[in-house]
């Protein structure tokens, strides 16, 4: 079974960023996409980026473009999400996917076979 852990949620005040981090032991790591969700409450999973298994090609929702950067690091097995110019909507629980089917992310929650137990962002005004 493979399990990711994510890291690096907090408290900050609008305009401030934060760095998520996502970890795996999972052997085949290097193959996976690789994507990250958040879900605020009362409201679905939505999709924030991905990144194709070499980290060539990434996808972001146009809600964080500009503003967040999602990264891979194949030999150490960690995904990353650095977030920059944070807004009070962008408050949520952040969670880290892994597709072990294609090389490039989907989109959608049902896309992805992995999931991490999830990390608290809060972005205060």
């Amino acid at each position: 079974q493979v399990q990711l852990v994510e890291s690096g949620g907090g408290l900050v005040q609008a305009g401030g960023s934060l760095r998520l981090s996502c970890a795996t032991s999972a052997p085949s790591f290097s193959s996976y996409a690789m994507g990250w969700f958040r879900q605020a409450p009362g409201k679905q999973r939505e999709f924030v980026a991905g990144i194709s298994w070499s980290g060539g090609w990434t996808y972001y929702a146009d809600s964080v473009q500009g503003r967040f950067t999602i990264s891979r690091q194949n030999a150490e097995k960690m995904v990353y999400l650095e977030m920059h110019s944070l807004k009070p909507e962008d408050t949520a629980v952040y969670y880290c996917a892994a597709d072990q089917s294609r090389g490039v992310p989907g989109q959608e929650p049902y896309e992805y076979d992995y999931w991490g137990q999830g990390t608290q962002v809060s972005v205060s005004s």
